[in-house]
C-alpha cells in the first residue's frame, strides 16, 4: 500500500505555498489561522522536516517547500480531471446557481437553453435570493450578485464581473396611452412604484432627468421588485428598472421605456465563486458563457441603433 501524506494537511499546505500567507489560506479554505498552522504541523511532522520559516511577520515557504507545492498543485489538477473523465457520460454535472430573484427570471432562465445545447451534459439548478440581505451561505457553485468585482468586497470568493447594468424609467404601454409620458416632467400624472430591494432608485433617476423630487408625488412601495414588476405590468404606475434584465419585457412590448436616453448607470453584476469550489470544467465553462452572453447583449444593442 502507498504511504501517503495526510491529504488534508496537503490541500492545506497547497494554499499556503500557493498565497504565501496562512490568513490568505485561511481565507480562501474558510478556516481559522490556528487551524491552517495546525494542518502545516501535521505535515511537517509526517515529512520529518520544516515547510515555513517565519520571516518578519508572516510564514513564508522554504524553497524545498515551494517546490512539493508545485508539484502537490499538479496532482490536484490531475485527480480533478481523472475524476471529471470517469464520470459515465450518461450522468448529467448538475451546477447549482444562486441568483436574485428577477435576475433569474427575467435574464438568466430565459438564456439557459442556449447553454444547454452547448453543454447538455450540465444540469444547471438555479435558487433564488429574494432581498439584498440574503448571505452567502453556501450550497451553491456560483452565486451572482449585484456589486463589483473587487477582492475586498468579497473575501472568500473569486468575482468575475459579466454585467452592466443601467436603470430607465418602465410603464405599460396601456397606461401611457390612457395618460401619455411627453416629457420627464409629465410624470407628476401618474404613482410611482418602487421597491425596498432597490432603494433609491427614484431619487437617482429624477437627479439624472433634472427633477425635483416632489413630497406630494403618489407613490407605493414593494417589498421585492419582482412584485413591483407585476404592478408595472398591470398598469398601477410607473417605475424605474434595469436593462438589459428588462430588455425582453421591452422587446415584447410587455413594457415601454419612454425615455431611453435617461439612463442611471448601475454596478451591474458579478460570478462568485467560492475559492474552495471544485473548479471543473463545467463551472468554468458556464463562467465564460455568462461573460459572452453580456457581449452579445452589447453587440445586439449597437446593431439596433
Amino acid at each position: 500500500m502507498r504511504r501517503l501524506p495526510p491529504l488534508n494537511a496537503l490541500r492545506v499546505f497547497e494554499v499556503a505555498a500557493r498565497t504565501g500567507s496562512y490568513a490568505e489560506a485561511g481565507a480562501e479554505l474558510g478556516l481559522t489561522h490556528g487551524a491552517v498552522s495546525r494542518q502545516i504541523t501535521a505535515l511537517e511532522t509526517w515529512l520529518g522536516q520544516r515547510l515555513f520559516a517565519r520571516v518578519g511577520r508572516r510564514m513564508t515557504a522554504t524553497p524545498a517547500a515551494r517546490a512539493f507545492a508545485a508539484e502537490v498543485s499538479l496532482s490536484f489538477d490531475r485527480m480533478s480531471m481523472a475524476a471529471e473523465a470517469c464520470g459515465r457520460p450518461s450522468v448529467r454535472h448538475i451546477l447549482r446557481v444562486n441568483a436574485p430573484t428577477t435576475f433569474a427570471m427575467r435574464w438568466l432562465i430565459p438564456r439557459l437553453d442556449r447553454f444547454h445545447a452547448e453543454r447538455p451534459d450540465v444540469e444547471v439548478v438555479v435558487t433564488t435570493a429574494t432581498t439584498l440581505h440574503d448571505e452567502l451561505r453556501g450550497g451553491f457553485d456560483i452565486a451572482i450578485r449585484r456589486g463589483v468585482a473587487e477582492q475586498s468586497a468579497w473575501p472568500q470568493y473569486r468575482a468575475v464581473h459579466f454585467l452592466d447594468e443601467a436603470d430607465t424609467l418602465v410603464a405599460s404601454p396601456a397606461l401611457l396611452e390612457r395618460a401619455p409620458l411627453h416629457h420627464p416632467a409629465d410624470i407628476v400624472n401618474h404613482v410611482l412604484l418602487g421597491s425596498e430591494t432597490r432603494p433609491g432608485d427614484w431619487a437617482d433617476w429624477l437627479d439624472r432627468a433634472g427633477l425635483p423630487q416632489k413630497a406630494g408625488q403618489r407613490r407605493r412601495v414593494f417589498d421585492h421588485f419582482f412584485v413591483t414588476l407585476q404592478a408595472l405590468a398591470d398598469g398601477l404606475g410607473i417605475g424605474i428598472g434595469p436593462l438589459p434584465v428588462l430588455q425582453a419585457d421591452l422587446d415584447s412590448g410587455r413594457l415601454v421605456a419612454p425615455f431611453p436616453a435617461i439612463l442611471v448607470p448601475r454596478t451591474g453584476y458579478v460570478a462568485l465563486i467560492p475559492f474552495d469550489a471544485n473548479k471543473t470544467s463545467s463551472l468554468t465553462r458556464f463562467i465564460d458563457w455568462l461573460v459572452a452572453e453580456e457581449r452579445s447583449d452589447g453587440a445586439a444593442d449597437r446593431s439596433s441603433v
